[in-house]
């Protein structure tokens, strides 16, 4: 009788054994296709991104044809993009209430029209593109192979990661920020080491195509009590700067919807105003991504209004239906405003630009964990305990406001109102 049993449990075992094996591997194999693809496209895209910035730097009469390039973006999303136009808040609300396969069209569409942005001077960033071609491409693997609503979830964050870590370079950052920006104050711990495989493999296959990310200088660590206190007054004013852009960012698409119904003749007129801009003699390292400038916040004074005009001007390009991410025109935000704090410190710009540079980041998405982590990836480590500092100073501060609407808030903000647990941010009164 004992015989019997030992051999039923023997054979449980190995069945059990054997499922978890397929289980791995069938997971190992969508993460490594979906690395190799998502990936590779960063990598084009990227290449890319610096051929239509070289090509718009070099004839910079192309800003003129911002009108033109809107129009032609907005015309092709009203005609043949149908829902792909709500950009990273679709794959939000397809992870938070799946209801189709997202649109195979969001990737090449994205990527054409960032490009075409760029190339144009639009003042827009890379990750929104890079995170909407990750997770449709991630989700087109439901038409392939059956599967339930929670692992449909899993590609599209998975996807999310890749697309994430093969633009920036920082796959620890985009692990965190795939299962950190779904909803406010809560994670998906069980899908970490998932989102790290594909963050990491992804990166390492756009690296494999040749494309390096910017670099930027390692932070020392020092502490007295002036840089303490500038750090948590930057940190503060980041949360504001946060949301007050993302405030205006939705103001502004608000007021193009409400006024112009014609969805391509928004980033037309949005594109005169730019170009109005331009004419008034608003400086070129504005237009773009503006890393060149970045960078330079890290060793050079820059005009104090820099923040203020990159914020308006970034409101303006996204908000009235160019393509392309928020999240360097952040960094560059969030750099230019650190670089105020040098003028009380001189000899600590470094740090105040490289933790304002990150603490925008983190109180415009509610990311302050994936943003410290990305502190620690593009800095070093010796300033990690100003990163965490900071950048949860920072989400504080930015209150229940969020450049993804449909972000939803799984844990209310200390001093923020503990009605809104459970909604979107779209939802709440402004």
């Amino acid at each position: 009788m004992k015989l019997g049993i030992s051999k039923i449990q023997n054979r449980v075992s190995q069945l059990l054994y054997s499922l978890d094996l397929r289980f791995l591997a069938k997971w190992l194999f969508y993460i490594l296709l979906i690395a190799l693809i998502v990936g590779s496209v960063s990598a084009f895209f990227l290449v890319a991104l610096d051929a239509v910035t070289s090509i718009r730097e070099s004839h910079i009469w192309i800003v003129y044809l911002l009108p033109l390039a809107g129009f032609t973006i907005g015309w092709f999303y009203f005609h043949y993009g149908k829902n792909a136009n709500k950009g990273n808040n679709l794959l939000l609300e397809e992870i938070h209430s799946p209801s189709s396969i997202l649109p195979i069209r969001m990737a090449p569409f994205v990527l054409l029209g960032t490009l075409g942005t760029h190339l144009v001077g639009g003042s827009a960033g890379r990750e929104g593109t890079a995170v909407q071609m990750g997770g449709s491409i991630a989700h087109q693997l439901v038409r392939f192979f059956p599967m339930k609503i929670h692992e449909q979830q899993t590609l599209i964050i998975l996807g999310m990661s890749a697309g994430f870590a093969s633009v920036f370079g920082t796959p620890l950052a985009a692990t965190i920020f795939s299962i950190e920006v779904i909803r406010i104050g809560s994670y998906r711990n069980k899908l970490i080491v998932p989102a790290f495989l594909s963050a990491y493999l992804s990166h390492l296959v756009c690296m494999f195509w040749g494309v390096s990310h910017s670099q930027y200088p390692k932070i020392p660590f020092d502490f007295n009590g002036t840089i303490f206190l500038c750090l948590v007054v930057l940190a503060a004013v980041s949360g504001w700067v946060a949301k007050l852009f993302s405030l205006i960012l939705h103001y502004i698409s608000h007021l193009f919807s409400r006024w112009i119904h014609y969805t391509p003749l928004r980033p037309l007129f949005g594109g005169v105003l730019l170009v109005i801009l331009f004419i008034l003699g608003l400086n070129s390292e504005y237009f773009g991504l503006g890393i060149p400038t970045i960078q330079k916040a890290f060793h050079v004074s820059l005009p104090k209004e820099s923040f203020l005009i990159k914020l308006l001007l970034t409101a303006l390009t996204i908000g009235s239906g160019f393509k392309g991410g928020e999240v360097t025109p952040l960094f560059f935000i969030g750099a230019s405003l650190g670089n105020l704090f040098g003028y009380f410190d001189p000899s600590h710009l470094i740090l105040f630009v490289g933790v304002g540079f990150i603490s925008v980041f983190a109180g415009a998405t509610n990311t302050p964990l994936a943003c410290a982590v990305m502190g620690i990836e593009l800095f070093g480590w010796s300033c990690g305990i100003y990163f965490f500092l900071c950048t949860g100073i920072a989400y504080i501060f930015s209150g229940h406001t969020s450049i993804y609407q449909s972000q939803m808030i799984g844990k209310t903000k200390p001093f923020s109102p503990s009605s809104d647990l459970g909604k979107k941010i779209s939802e709440l009164k402004k």
